[in-house]
C-alpha cells in the first residue's frame, strides 16, 4: 500500500517558520511517510530532522534547493536529493552563499527604511529580522516583521509594497555548477516548480530537454504552482526522457492555505516515487 510523502520542504535553516524537529511532528499529524528538507542554499537543519525522524518513524531524505542562473533566466531552483550534506566543500559553498544573502538582506532593509522614513513609519530593526533568521537571512524574514508592525496585511502584500521595489539583486549559482555540485557529493539534481521558468510548453519541453543533457536527474512534477493537466504534461516529458519525477508541497509555514502534502488540498505525492528517484544517485567512487 502506498504512503504519502513530501519532497519538498522549509525549516528555519531558511525561509521557514517552523524548526526541522517541529517539522517532524507536523509530517506525523499529516500521516507521511518521508519527507526531504530541502531549505535554500542551507543544510544547517538536516540532522536535527534526521534526529527528530526516529521518534515519528518517519524518513528524512537530506536535500537542498538551490538558486541558479540558467542562460537568460534568473532564480531558477535546482532541488538535490540524497546529498552528502556534511561535504566539506559543499558546506564552505553554502556558507559564501549565506553571507551573500545576508548582505543582501541588510541592503533591501536599508531601502525599505529609506520608503518607511518617507511614510513616517518606525524602521525595521536589523536584530528584528536577524531573531527570526536562523539559517540563511531571505526577504520572508523582511516580510513577516512588516506584517507584525501592520505596515502589511500577508506576505504577498510586503512583497508588493516593499520588498519588490526595494529589491537588491541575488546572487546566483550557474547552472553547470549545480548540477556537478550535486552530483559531486552523491546526489541527484532534480528541477523545482518548473513553471516558474515558464508556462510555454514548448518553451519548457526545450529547456527541460537541454538540462537533460546537461545532466538534471528528475523534474518537480507535482507542485503547488501546477494547474490541471500540468503535472500529466510534465510526467509524459520526464518519462519521454528518462528523469525521475519527485513532488513537495514546498512548505514553509507561512503560507495561507497551504499544507504539508498537501499543499493547497491538490498534492497526491506517494513513496512509489522514491525508489526511481534513489536509482538516479550516481555511482559511487
Amino acid at each position: 500500500m502506498s504512503k504519502l510523502i513530501d519532497l519538498h520542504i522549509h525549516s528555519t535553516s531558511s525561509d521557514g517558520i517552523f524548526k526541522p524537529a517541529e517539522l517532524l511532528k507536523i509530517a506525523s499529524e499529516a500521516g507521511l511517510s518521508a519527507i526531504a528538507l530541502a531549505d535554500h542554499d542551507s543544510v544547517d537543519g538536516v540532522d536535527e530532522a534526521i534526529a527528530a525522524a526516529a521518534e515519528f518513524n518517519i524518513t528524512v531524505i537530506p536535500a537542498v534547493e538551490l538558486s541558479v542562473e540558467y542562460g537568460n533566466y534568473h532564480d531558477v531552483h535546482i532541488l538535490g536529493y540524497f546529498i552528502d550534506h556534511k561535504d566539506p566543500e559543499f558546506v564552505s559553498m553554502l556558507d559564501r552563499f549565506c553571507q551573500s544573502r545576508e548582505s543582501r538582506g541588510l541592503r533591501v532593509i536599508e531601502k525599505i527604511n529609506l520608503k518607511l522614513a518617507d511614510q513616517g513609519r518606525e524602521p525595521v530593526a536589523v536584530a528584528e529580522v536577524m531573531a527570526l533568521a536562523e539559517g540563511a537571512l531571505g526577504r520572508p524574514h523582511i516580510a513577516r516583521i512588516l506584517i507584525e508592525k501592520g505596515y502589511c496585511s500577508d506576505m504577498q502584500d510586503a512583497f508588493n509594497q516593499y520588498l519588490l521595489p526595494c529589491n537588491v539583486p541575488k546572487e546566483y549559482l550557474p547552472f553547470d555548477e549545480a548540477i556537478r555540485e550535486i552530483v559531486r557529493i552523491g546526489g541527484v539534481p532534480v528541477l523545482a516548480h518548473p513553471q516558474s521558468i515558464t508556462r510555454s510548453r514548448e518553451e519548457l519541453t526545450k529547456i527541460i530537454c537541454d538540462m537533460n543533457r546537461r545532466g538534471l536527474g528528475g523534474i518537480e512534477a507535482f507542485n503547488t504552482m501546477g494547474i490541471e493537466g500540468e503535472d500529466g504534461f510534465l510526467r509524459s516529458l520526464a518519462n519521454t526522457l528518462g528523469l525521475a519525477v519527485t513532488g513537495g508541497s514546498d512548505f514553509h509555514g507561512t503560507e495561507e492555505g497551504q499544507f504539508m502534502g498537501k499543499g493547497r488540498g491538490n498534492l497526491y505525492i506517494t513513496d512509489e516515487l522514491i525508489d526511481p528517484l534513489d536509482k538516479k544517485r550516481p555511482p559511487k567512487g
